[in-house]
């Protein structure tokens, strides 16, 4: 393992800090550091985060950590797919300078965070409620990541709005400036949001899944008002998708919003045993 040749563009593949940092360290300061934070089970989506990561950075890095303290009791830490080779072979045909990989150990050297970061009240509702302290595990994690890697740059989809909004938060307030870029979400031809979640769905939940973007699409044409998304609800469920949300929100506050104009439409169902996150840019017409 060397430091980076800026003439030669290769994959380091490291798994400890200390391995990361003798990559990293020659070139900080000198070369634009852009970070891709991910648990693994890569897909096109997060292709399309590499992809922007190099258009603003010189030297991109993938994590992949499967975080445990985000996973809830009853939720599926155990069954979330694990394919480090696959990963690793995927990003490496798309230019990823450095893979780092670690064990719980290196994030958490003592089992447990180093330094706790709360989500505050844009973790509270949505996602949060649901699954109280996810957001305190991913803002934490996230605020961890950095500091290990210290990125110029980090990279983020949309298609988790709130965990958007939360880190965008958290860079905010931290005194060396990551600058935040955010990625349109990568869709399949049907529509469903692509997600490392989606392998987990059999062939019939699968077919299933495609009532959500249906749903959105009905919406769209009809304005996102609370009687349509409301009534989007109800087909959904009918079609097999056990809705935990669907409503309008302030893009930014993430308050529940059916004023006239743009608004952001978040979703969270079940299928199957399987947790489906989407949002899109909505329009609440005025009906006044």
């Amino acid at each position: 393992m060397t430091a980076i040749d800026p003439k030669v563009r290769m994959t380091d593949i490291v798994t400890t800090v200390t391995a990361l940092n003798a990559i990293l360290d020659p070139v900080r300061g000198t070369r634009r550091i852009a970070l891709v934070p991910t648990m693994g089970a890569l897909h096109e989506g997060h292709l399309a985060l590499v992809a922007a990561a190099r258009e603003h950075a010189d030297i991109v890095v993938v994590s992949i950590f499967v975080n445990p303290t985000q996973f809830g009791p009853a939720e599926d830490f155990d069954r979330y797919p694990r394919t480090l080779d696959d990963d690793v072979s995927l990003v490496q045909s798309a230019g990823v300078d450095v893979v780092f990989a670690p064990d719980v150990s290196e994030v958490y050297p003592a089992g447990d965070p180093v330094v706790s970061v709360s989500a505050g009240e844009l973790g509270d509702g949505w996602e949060g409620a649901d699954r109280p302290g996810h957001f305190d595990a991913v803002a934490t994690v996230v605020n961890r990541l950095f500091d290990l890697v210290g990125p110029d740059v980090a990279v983020f989809g949309e298609k988790d709005w709130q965990q958007l909004a939360v880190i965008r938060r958290l860079a905010a307030r931290r005194p060396d400036h990551i600058r935040i870029e955010a990625v349109p979400t990568v869709r399949e031809d049907d529509g469903v949001a692509q997600s490392s979640r989606n392998r987990m769905l059999s062939v019939t939940e699968r077919a299933t899944a495609a009532a959500i973007p249906k749903a959105h699409r009905a919406i769209a044409r009809r304005g996102a008002s609370p009687e349509v998304v409301a009534a989007a609800r109800v087909h959904l469920e009918h079609s097999g998708v056990h809705v935990s949300y669907l409503d309008t929100v302030n893009p930014d506050t993430l308050k529940v919003s059916h004023e006239p104009g743009p608004a952001r439409l978040l979703f969270a169902g079940t299928v199957g045993t399987t947790r489906l996150l989407d949002n899109w840019a909505v329009e609440v017409p005025d009906e006044r």
